[in-house]
């Protein structure tokens, strides 16, 4: 029987850390490729990123890795499909790294349909209405067949608020899981000749004894990396910075740390601030596809009157060709007029964005100067053109 420590696994090479913060920039070696860190992974829950080819993914928006998620892709196409076309990989046509979630946050969100037991959580698809069990066991022979690079412990999310007492038990429940998923991990082999790690996740909801406890017992398991879950559920702002940077500096600083559903251009470089590595958020292609734009200059409603004779490109302060090459006036035409290509733009403008604020955070970072360009920077991404 193997062990997690026998295992091959990914390796985090940490290259620069900002001197007047705790931002910090690195490499995280996977065998589909390196990930320059901090990053952002664009979500394709079903095995694509909504509206955007894998080509316009690798291409224009030059994404690193990208995310599915277990819950969809073990109700449609399954298992068996995926591991006779060799995995997410070989399925969709991507080279790259690929993340998958344990699918525990999608359980949570079906909150009238599951049952939490120790065993699991048993729940009804939402396609179908038929009953389903998640144990730990399972969603690690799952992401197994997914075939992704990094795959994720199974956990329980509480909802916020939550009292202490309730989140500490939620909090074990998935120390205890976690257990069972490492034991299991140790028994069965990777598939399709790669790498498979394991990212354990912290919870313990907004309780600072609870956190640091979790993040205390995570690090013990001396895995490949470690994610920072159940934030991003409701709670303010200000909480998800508090508890973020709490569990950065508890968790191990020679592993990748992540940051799992966060969020908005800013709560990244507040987040990267404090010394988060990776993010992944459906903001971008979902307020994209109802015609929010995140831009170099600040946030577009692109649907608005004002922009109708506006010829000038959609954002010429990004390294994107459709950004550079179609105007704001065309783009809201598209929307206007229906047309399917207004998603694709419209994602693609987004994710390109994100991908070049990471990527300036990373070069200002290795420069020194992360914390004054974060300063400049903000008050600009956030006001509404």
């Amino acid at each position: 029987m193997r062990t997690l420590h026998a295992m091959p696994r990914l390796r985090f090479e940490l290259q620069h850390t900002d001197l007047a913060g705790s931002a910090r920039a690195g490499l995280i070696h996977t065998d589909h490729g390196q990930i320059p860190t901090p990053v952002f992974m664009p979500v394709g829950t079903a095995g694509s990123v909504k509206a955007v080819s894998q080509q316009q993914l690798a291409g224009e928006v030059d994404a690193r890795i990208i995310l599915g998620n277990t819950y969809h892709l073990y109700l449609r196409p399954g298992t068996e499909v995926l591991s006779a076309a060799g995995g997410l990989h070989g399925f969709i046509h991507w080279d790259r790294p690929i993340l998958t979630d344990s699918g525990g946050y999608q359980v949570f969100s079906l909150a009238a349909n599951r049952k939490i037991t120790e065993e699991g959580v048993v729940f009804q698809s939402h396609i179908d209405g038929s009953r389903h069990l998640f144990s730990p066991e399972s969603v690690m022979d799952i992401q197994r067949a997914i075939g992704a690079d990094i795959i994720m412990a199974f956990d329980d999310c509480p909802p916020y608020p939550s009292d202490h007492a309730y989140t500490r038990r939620s909090m074990e429940l998935t120390h205890r899981w976690l257990d069972r998923c490492l034991g299991h991990l140790a028994q069965t082999e990777e598939c399709y000749g790669h790498t498979q790690n394991l990212f354990p996740i912290v919870q313990g909801g907004t309780h600072a004894d609870l956190r640091r406890a979790s993040c205390a017992y995570i690090a013990a398991k001396d895995a490949a990396g470690n994610a920072i879950g159940g934030l991003s559920v409701g709670e303010p702002t200000e909480m998800i910075y508090e508890y973020a940077g709490l569990c950065c500096a508890e968790l191990p600083a020679d592993r990748p740390r992540y940051l799992m559903g966060v969020g908005t251009p800013w709560d990244i470089l507040e987040c990267i601030d404090l010394g988060v590595d990776m993010f992944d958020c459906v903001m971008p292609t979902r307020n994209g596809r109802n015609a929010m734009l995140f831009t170099s200059q600040g946030v577009i409603n692109i649907d608005n009157e004002q922009w109708a004779r506006d010829f000038s490109p959609i954002d010429s302060g990004i390294p994107c060709a459709s950004s550079q090459t179609y105007s704001k006036a065309y783009l809201r035409h598209l929307f206007k007029a229906k047309e399917y290509l207004a998603y694709t733009l419209a994602s693609i403008q987004n994710l390109s964005f994100y991908h070049w604020l990471v990527e300036e955070a990373r070069s200002h970072i290795a420069a020194g100067d992360f914390a004054a360009w974060k300063r400049q920077l903000l008050p600009v991404i956030r006001q509404r053109l």
